[in-house]
């Protein structure tokens, strides 16, 4: 028996989403939020490099980030960063920080806050 590659399925999303209905949630993005990007005066999660933050019920955090591009110099450094930030955090019990280039960040992802400080806005 072969097993086939799985081919994405249509109108699935690009990015799982995240477990927003989690008491921790709103913590684990304001402790997203003191971590920035040394190059760009704004923080990662309004810059739109953390796509998914999914928090089990044993309150174990998984957040999946991307980059601004692959050849970032801090790209080994960032997601301790991102873990640093939030293991001390009240209640959480394990972080794991997973690296992803699929989808490639863009302007786009950027929030509103993050284009006005950029001047973009």
């Amino acid at each position: 028996m072969t097993v086939e590659p799985k081919e994405p399925i249509e109108g699935a999303p690009l990015i799982k989403p995240s477990t927003t209905d989690h008491p921790l949630y709103d913590s684990v993005v304001e402790a997203c939020r003191t971590v920035y990007d040394p190059e760009i005066p704004v923080n990662i999660f309004d810059l739109g490099l953390i796509y998914t933050i999914e928090i089990s019920p044993e309150n174990e955090v998984s957040i999946v980030m991307t980059l601004t591009a692959p050849g970032c110099p801090v790209a080994g450094e960032m997601p301790g960063w991102v873990a640093d930030a939030v293991e001390p955090l009240d209640g959480v019990k394990q972080v794991d920080v997973e690296m992803t280039f699929e989808p490639q960040w863009g302007m786009d992802m950027m929030s509103d806050e993050a284009r006005l400080e950029l001047g973009f806005m």
